[in-house]
C-alpha cells in the first residue's frame, strides 16, 4: 500500500483512540501512544514495522516544530523578571535525574556510559499538558502553581541542551574505538553545540527579516515551515543537533522580532495532525518483544528519575526561600513525560543502533506509565498543598 494510505491510518487511529482515552480523563498523548501499538507490528499489524521506519521524515518534521515551540517559550525579559529563583529551581528538578539517572546506569544496571548518559539526559525532560489541565479543571491556585507553570516553561529548553551535550559526548565515545581523548570528550561537543546555536541564531535573524515583510498569515506560516525544515537540513549537514538549532530559532524570534507573537502561534495551524502522526508512530515502532529486557531498567528508570524531580524541585526550593508547600509538593507536579522525551530517544537511536531500540522502549514505556500516573499524584499533591478545594473535586 501506498505510504500515505499508511499516514492516513495512523491519524486516524491516533484520534480515535485518544477519543476514548478523554472518556477516562487520560491525556491525548497517551491515546496516540496506546494507538500505535494496537496498530502496529506487536498487536494487529495494520501498519508494517518496515513502514514505521520509512515513514521518519514526519518525526524529523515534528521534531523541528516541538524544539521550535519549546524556544519560543524562553524570553529573556520574562526570565528577568522572574529572578534566580525559578531558574535555580528549574536547573535543579531538571539536572538532578539526568545526573541520578545516569550514574544508577552506570553503577547499578552495570550499563555503557554512553547508554547511560543519554537516557540520564532525557530524564530532565517534562510534559506538564496533563498537570496544567488539572490546575484549569479544578481552579487551582496557589504558590505551587504560580511557581510550577514558570518552571515547566523553561524545563525542555534544560533538557534539550543537557541532552545535546549528552549526546555528543555519547557520539565521541561510541565512535572513538575504545580510544578517549579530552578533546573529543569535552571541547568536540562544546564546539557542536556553539555551532548549532550559531546556526539557529542566523537562520532566526534571517526569519525576524522577513517576518515584517511576507503579506498575510499563508506566507507567514510557509515562512517559518521553510526555516525550520532549512534547519534540520543544515544542521544534519554540519552533523549538530536539529534540536538545538529548532529551538535557538524560537529564542531568537521571540526575543528579536517586533511581531513574534504571530510567527510563534502561526505552526498551531499545522502542527495537529503532524503531532498525532508523531506520537501514533512512535507507538507504532515500540517493540513489545523487548520488553522483558527492557523491563528492569524501565522500572529503575521510572524510580529514580521521579526520586530525582522530587528531590531536585525541593533542593532548589529549599536553597532559593520558596515557599513550604512549594518546597513538599512542586516536585510532584513535574512527573509526566511525554513529547520532548520521546523526541530525545528517537535521536538517541542514531548514537547508538544497537542501544537504541531499549532506549525508545524505555522512554515510550515509561511515557506511558508518567502520563497514567502522573495527574493522580499531581492532582493528590495540589489538593495536599490546598491549592485545588475539595468542594471542587
Amino acid at each position: 500500500m501506498h505510504g500515505l494510505y499508511y499516514v492516513g491510518i495512523i491519524i486516524l487511529a491516533g484520534m480515535i483512540v485518544a477519543r476514548l482515552a478523554a472518556k477516562f480523563k487520560l491525556p491525548d498523548v497517551t491515546g496516540y501512544l496506546i494507538a500505535g501499538i494496537l496498530i502496529g507490528p506487536s498487536i494487529l499489524n495494520l501498519v508494517p514495522k518496515d513502514v514505521g521506519s520509512s515513514l521518519t521524515i514526519i518525526s524529523e518534521a515534528a521534531l523541528g516544530f516541538i524544539a521550535y515551540s519549546i524556544g519560543s517559550e524562553i524570553n529573556f525579559k520574562d526570565l528577568k523578571r522572574v529572578g534566580k529563583t525559578l531558574i535555580i529551581i528549574t536547573l535543579f528538578e531538571a539536572l538532578l535525574p539526568v545526573l541520578l539517572v545516569s550514574l544508577s546506569m552506570i553503577y547499578i544496571f552495570k550499563q555503557p556510559v554512553s547508554f547511560s548518559i543519554v537516557i540520564g539526559a532525557i530524564a530532565a525532560a517534562t510534559a506538564p499538558a496533563a498537570t496544567i489541565m488539572i490546575i484549569r479543571q479544578y481552579k487551582a491556585k496557589g504558590p505551587v502553581v504560580d511557581t510550577l507553570l514558570p518552571v515547566v516553561a523553561m524545563d525542555d529548553g534544560v533538557a534539550i541542551i543537557a541532552f545535546g551535550i549528552a549526546f555528543t559526548v555519547a557520539k565521541n565515545l561510541v565512535n572513538s574505538s575504545g580510544q578517549f581523548s579530552l578533546v573529543q570528550a569535552l571541547l568536540l561537543p562544546i564546539w557542536e553545540i556553539v555551532l548549532a546555536l550559531i546556526i539557529g541564531f542566523i537562520i532566526g535573524l534571517i526569519l525576524c527579516y522577513f517576518i515584517p515583510r511576507v503579506k498575510g498569515e499563508d506566507e507567514l506560516l510557509s515562512a517559518v515551515i521553510i526555516s525550520i525544515f532549512i534547519s534540520i537540513g543544515i544542521a544534519v549537514l554540519f552533523n549538530v543537533s536539529t534540536l538545538l538549532v529548532c529551538m535557538m530559532i524560537g529564542i531568537t524570534v521571540s526575543n528579536l522580532s517586533h511581531n513574534s507573537i504571530r510567527a510563534l502561534g502561526i505552526i498551531n495551524r499545522i502542527t495537529p495532525p503532524i503531532f498525532i502522526a508523531f506520537f501514533t508512530l512512535s507507538g507504532v515502532e515500540l517493540d513489545l518483544g523487548i520488553l522483558k529486557y527492557a523491563g528492569l531498567l524501565g522500572i529503575g528508570y521510572v524510580v529514580v528519575r521521579a526520586i530525582g524531580k522530587t528531590l531536585g524541585a525541593y533542593i532548589g526550593a529549599k536553597i532559593s526561600n520558596s515557599n513550604e508547600m512549594v518546597q513538599k509538593y512542586l516536585g510532584f507536579t513535574l512527573l509526566p513525560q511525554a513529547g520532548v522525551a520521546i523526541g530525545l530517544s528517537m535521536v538517541a537511536q542514531t548514537v547508538m543502533p544497537e542501544l537504541g531500540s531499549t532506549i525508545r522502549t524505555i522512554i515510550l514505556a515509561s511515557t506511558v506509565i508518567y502520563e497514567l500516573i502522573g495527574p493522580v499524584i499531581a492532582k493528590t499533591a495540589l489538593v495536599k498543598a490546598g491549592e485545588i478545594k475539595l468542594s471542587e473535586i
